[in-house]
């Protein structure tokens, strides 16, 4: 069974001050609301990943993988790639429809060609095998633990984007 890691959604905090006609400050009050699903709908439609193209590189469970909002493609000390597997470029995640804020891609495959262990996944912004230099958008761990893998072996990887 897939579970989701809990996010912080996009939320709009507002300020509010009412002054009276001399400029007097009467009251304040703020509030943060609540991004219905048609608006999470728009925001992955119009921004999250819609017309811009999005790869998928596997995580080496050599070591056991850490992870940080601050890492990025050139700087993260925590994992390792796993590269032995046959493609020459990292897989493109075509992006389905949002609904409810949700939206699911295609299965990313990813043929094994030698033995090893793999940890997790990661999506970037350049398909370039061993990219430094583009945008790493996410990075993650499986649930259930590392993985072996033999050559031969077929990983099928389904994102699906939340917000």
């Amino acid at each position: 069974m897939l579970s989701a890691i809990k996010q912080p959604v996009p939320r709009i905090h507002y300020g509010v001050l009412c002054f009276d006609e001399n400029g007097d400050l009467v009251w304040s009050r703020e509030f943060t609301n609540l991004v219905v699903n048609q608006g999470l709908d728009y925001i992955l439609n119009t921004g999250a990943v819609t017309g811009i193209a999005v790869y998928m590189g596997l995580v080496s469970g050599a070591t056991t993988p850490t992870f940080a909002a601050a890492d990025t493609l050139a700087s993260h000390s925590g994992w390792t790639e796993f590269t032995d597997y046959t493609q020459t470029a990292y897989p493109t995640i075509t992006w389905g429809t949002p609904s409810a804020g949700s939206m699911s891609g295609s299965a990313v495959s990813f043929s094994i060609n030698a033995s090893g262990t793999v940890a997790g996944a990661f999506t970037l912004s350049d398909a370039t095998l061993q990219n430094t230099t583009g945008n790493l958008y996410s990075e993650g761990a499986f649930s259930g633990g590392n993985a072996a893998v033999q050559s031969g072996y077929t990983l099928q990887v389904t994102p699906t984007l939340s917000v």
